[in-house]
């Protein structure tokens, strides 16, 4: 089934369903011919994120970006930033994951390939403190945008949470309507295990939307849908690649095209065909029942009427 290969996950595909039975119950579906068209239609209106992608409000904009380690959460910060310093913000960036090795290095040198400052302490450091110099370094600077890297230690919830709850505690000291956004990095190879990363971030953060992490290599990108449906949650950016430039807003009109693909759409087809039958055949049977309903009744009533009058 392409709804599950796809990683949609059977309670969101099961709700699908159901919206496609409802809909040929309303003769919005009259064909199978009529179902793909229908589910792409529900699937994009259902992605669809009104307003801008992200919000650009404040000097600066402070974007939290959080995720688990693994799931390319500074390589989409490197690329985030070189987007928005193409475009001719002043971008500058926070290397508040002093947990993992290395990984204020590795941010500078994304830094350094999207023309943006970073702000850094030593391995081991105060996240907090990292974000306060940073946040103080963006307001000299007049930057547009700020960028916060933090750590992903999923296993440790409580310190995870602690550690947030620091960090928004510092942003809003100095700028008391931020962070203006936070975003969740996903990975799309994850499949139904990102749905359980996002119920815990979106418990320990205000995520505002998604950002979905290696989508060129997989085909369960579906877990969006699924996030969406469960958690509310949109998807704001992809990435498509490893290049720098392999990252862009998120379509959902062509994410949901690139669902369909012809072959999973044969199968879809042989699903459709299948679900469409046998809502026509209850529907038949109904009507049957219902006639057979009307004749014996009628043969009753004729069989009462020849008793009454002494012809039976």
């Amino acid at each position: 089934m392409i709804l599950l290969s796809a990683d949609v996950g059977a309670k969101t595909t099961e709700k699908l369903i159901e919206a496609v039975r409802q809909a040929a119950r309303k003769k919005e579906i009259k064909g199978t011919e009529d179902v793909v068209p229908f589910l792409k239609k529900y699937l994009t209106q259902m992605l669809t994120e009104e307003g801008q992608r992200t919000r650009i409000s404040g000097t600066p904009t402070v974007i939290l970006v959080v995720g688990v380690n693994g799931v390319g959460k500074t390589t989409t910060i490197g690329k985030l930033a070189n987007y928005f310093h193409l475009l001719n913000y002043k971008v500058m960036i926070a290397a508040a994951d002093t947990f993992r090795a290395a990984a204020s290095e590795q941010l500078e040198i994304w830094g350094k390939r999207a023309g943006c400052d970073v702000i850094k302490h030593a391995e081991g450091a105060d996240p907090a403190a990292v974000v306060f110099d940073a946040m103080k370094a963006a307001i000299a600077r007049k930057a547009d945008i700020l960028f916060i890297d933090t750590a992903g230690r999923l296993h440790n919830k409580a310190n995870l949470m602690n550690e947030l709850e620091k960090i928004h505690r510092v942003i809003k000291r100095e700028i008391p309507e931020a962070p203006h956004e936070t975003f969740l990095v996903l990975d799309a190879t994850t499949g139904q295990n990102a749905i359980t990363q996002a119920k815990v971030f979106t418990e320990t953060a205000n995520v505002t939307g998604v950002v979905l992490t290696k989508l060129d290599g997989t085909a369960k990108g579906g877990v969006v849908i699924a996030i969406r449906e469960e958690l509310g949650l949109p998807v704001k950016w992809i990435g498509v690649g490893e290049g720098i430039m392999d990252f862009r807003p998120f379509e959902p009109e062509k994410f949901v095209d690139a669902l369909f693909n012809t072959e999973q759409v044969k199968t879809l087809d042989s699903l459709c065909l299948f679900m469409y039958n046998t809502y026509v055949d209850l529907i038949k049977k109904v009507r049957v029942s219902l006639c057979w309903m009307t004749v014996l009744s009628r043969e009753y009533a004729s069989a009462g009427c020849m008793m009454f009058t002494g012809r039976f």
